[in-house]
């Protein structure tokens, strides 16, 4: 299989790379010459930005975006939610279970009729399960995915024009 820099003479710069993820009118129209020396785009002010640096390989991009504030951020946005809502939820789950095996009469104490405390404490292991879910999609949605999606087109950028083994 030949190298795009080699199809027909052309240089890497004046083929066009097909790629499903790229999405050109979001992140400058692919206007190569409208961007700067470097990579960055004019204007591109936002201070966590991955730096656009001529990388020679795709393992050293991935590593420089991985080392850039913007993944740090996202990476800690993530564990912010994530370790707490973890942690309080097998709490609950481990309770529940050393509640049914340890204080088998608290949980089969009536609630009404023929319900119990041990059937309230399971379907409130479903509850949980359901609103924890939800939580943690809405964190996504509000406080990482538009950082991610910003990453991902820089790294994208940064990628573009390096040969792929």
């Amino acid at each position: 299989m030949e190298q795009v820099d080699k199809q027909e003479g052309r240089d890497a710069a004046a083929i066009a790379v097909d790629d499903p993820w790229y999405d050109a009118t979001v992140s400058g129209g692919g206007e190569a010459a409208a961007r700067a020396p470097g990579g960055s785009r004019p204007g591109d002010g936002r201070p966590d930005a991955v730096p656009r640096q001529r990388v020679h390989s795709a393992a050293e991009i991935y590593l420089e975006v991985q080392r850039s504030p913007a993944f740090q951020e996202v990476r800690r946005r993530y564990r912010r939610f994530v370790f707490p809502a973890t942690l309080a939820f097998l709490a609950w789950y481990l309770a529940y279970v050393v509640a049914a095996t340890a204080a088998p009469g608290l949980m089969a104490r009536p609630v009404a009729g023929a319900v119990n405390v041990a059937m309230v404490a399971g379907l409130g292991q479903f509850l949980t399960t359901f609103l924890l879910t939800w939580a943690y999609a809405r964190h996504a949605r509000l406080r990482r995915d538009r950082a991610a999606l910003e990453l991902r087109w820089d790294t994208q950028e940064m990628t573009r024009g390096v040969a792929q083994p």
